[in-house]
């Protein structure tokens, strides 16, 4: 799905559309990680959600961007504002993980 063209819609217009898209997809992603982790493990630590919901994700969205940029033939681009959105959203999404763990560890 991240090689295939880009169809137009009317969201085209809307200004960084395409940044916020990938920052609410990797938000959603590492949040979904770290709520996962979190209902498994008792008592949750930090290093795994920093690991998997945070690091992991982010080296993804950077090789998706590198290989969009090198394999596609010029249909995708990669961007490094991209990739920053992509951190951006697991960063997010890390700093909720590791609330909800720590408020979870008073309980």
């Amino acid at each position: 799905m991240c090689f295939m063209d880009i169809p137009e819609t009317p969201l085209s217009e809307v200004r960084f559309i395409d940044k916020w898209t990938h920052s609410v997809m990797y938000l959603v992603l590492s949040l979904t990680i770290s709520l996962e982790y979190l209902y498994r493990v008792k008592p949750a630590g930090s290093r795994f959600l920093a690991v998997w919901a945070w690091f992991m994700p982010v080296v993804m969205g950077g090789l998706i961007e590198i290989l969009q940029a090198s394999c596609t033939g010029g249909r995708r681009s990669g961007e490094w504002l991209d990739f920053l959105a992509d951190a951006a959203g697991s960063t997010i999404a890390l700093a909720i993980g590791i609330l909800l763990a720590r408020c979870r560890a008073r309980s």
